[in-house]
């Protein structure tokens, strides 16, 4: 226990957590409303009121709204292999201190793993938010989502993919596990993705649909289906899986081949979030870096990181080839490739970063791996 309050005081004393600020909820009655009555008249809001705190603001802080899993199980691991250190932990709950007991032990390796069974929803949601704010607080670099789900809500799915897309997970559909329906969604929005497993798309259902014709239920889902297009396209995924899910009967299931994982972008590194990366890194380091960079990346990939590799070789072999290419850099020597594949712990100990004024400075990011490179044993409201 005191451990445990220690490193909540660590956190706040770090400038992350915000303790002592915390974001209140909204005041009753504050939100803005549509009249549809005569004669009525509008309230003026204060002069000095302003806009609810967002999600992340709240998540800054140590006080968190009530929240729970609904439908779904999650454990935590601090590492890659889950045949060799299984799943990990149940996550107790979803309020501040249960992360800071589930996310501790995982600050010195940097490393957490979210084993999540069970279908998409606000819980859902509200996990993958939650898990990556602690992360961030703890200076937890890597974020894994290990996920097993037939499905669930679309809206939720998009609302935690676009969570997933801003705060640096890889996604794993391992081998003997699921990603159907909505969960593809929450696919696409993972720096890095992995399907061993199988993938599978259908089309959308509205829920409580009063439609009596293909044509009412085709302006039903139009709506829906332009978000969900909008959504893949700013994850680099094809739209043609939006329109490949409207050919497939809600009943049945179209499992896509690892062909087609890849061609539709759903497999491998997010596109849109390497030309971010590059291009924040052409800003920063200039063009001759982030071209050697890549070609050191595409080397690692053929080298140090086919089938059957040990992954525990991985720096090493990192930091071999990116030798040959000039690295690391004078001119941006934070930003070497062979940091891509390090996991050692990058920070001294919570008490002793306490201590340093500058700690935030210190934050490394860094992508993510696929669970087939962790062990040579591994082959690797509407509703869907």
């Amino acid at each position: 226990m005191f451990y445990r309050w220690s490193l909540a005081l660590g956190l706040c004393l770090l400038g992350l957590a915000g303790c002592g600020k915390d974001a209140a909820p909204a005041p009753a009655g504050a939100e803005s409303v549509t009249l549809g009555s005569q004669n009525e008249t509008a309230r003026a809001l204060p002069a000095n009121a302003s806009a609810p705190p967002s999600e992340a603001e709240v998540l800054r802080g140590t006080y968190w709204p009530p929240a729970k899993l609904d439908n779904g199980t999650a454990r935590i691991s601090c590492g890659y292999d889950y045949q060799a250190d299984g799943d990990g932990e149940p996550l107790s709950g979803l309020d501040f201190f249960s992360l800071v007991d589930a996310l501790a032990p995982c600050q010195p390796a940097g490393v957490v793993r979210v084993r999540y069974e069970g279908k998409i929803g606000a819980g859902f949601t509200a996990l993958v938010q939650r898990v990556a704010a602690m992360a961030a607080r703890m200076e937890i670099p890597t974020r894994i989502l290990d996920i097993d789900s037939s499905g669930g809500h679309v809206e939720e799915a998009i609302r935690a993919g676009d969570s997933i897309a801003e705060s640096g997970w890889s996604i794993w559909v391992r081998e003997g596990a699921v990603c159907h329906s909505a969960c593809v969604l929450v696919l696409a929005a993972g720096d890095t993705r992995s399907a061993e497993g199988k993938v599978g798309i259908h089309r959308l259902m509205r829920d409580r649909s009063t439609a009596t014709s293909r044509a009412e239920l085709s302006r039903e889902l139009r709506a829906i289906n332009r978000e969900v297009r909008d959504y893949l396209e700013r994850n680099g995924v094809a739209t043609a899986v939006a329109d490949l899910m409207m050919t497939v009967a809600n009943r049945d299931l179209r499992i896509l081949t690892p062909d087609e994982l890849t061609l539709y972008g759903l497999d491998g590194s997010n596109a849109a979030q390497d030309d971010l990366d590059r291009i924040r890194l052409t800003r920063k380091c200039g063009e001759d870096f982030v071209r050697r960079r890549e070609q050191v990346r595409r080397e690692v990939d053929a080298q140090c990181m086919a089938s059957g590799k040990d992954f525990g070789a991985l720096p090493d072999c990192a930091r071999e080839v990116q030798s040959r290419h000039g690295f690391p850099d004078r001119s941006c020597p934070h930003d070497s490739p062979a940091d891509l594949y390090l996991h050692e712990p990058v920070l001294p100990p919570l008490s002793a970063a306490v201590a340093e004024e500058d700690v935030a400075d210190k934050l490394v990011s860094r992508r993510n791996v696929s669970p087939k490179n962790v062990s040579p044993k591994n082959g690797a409201a509407r509703r869907e």
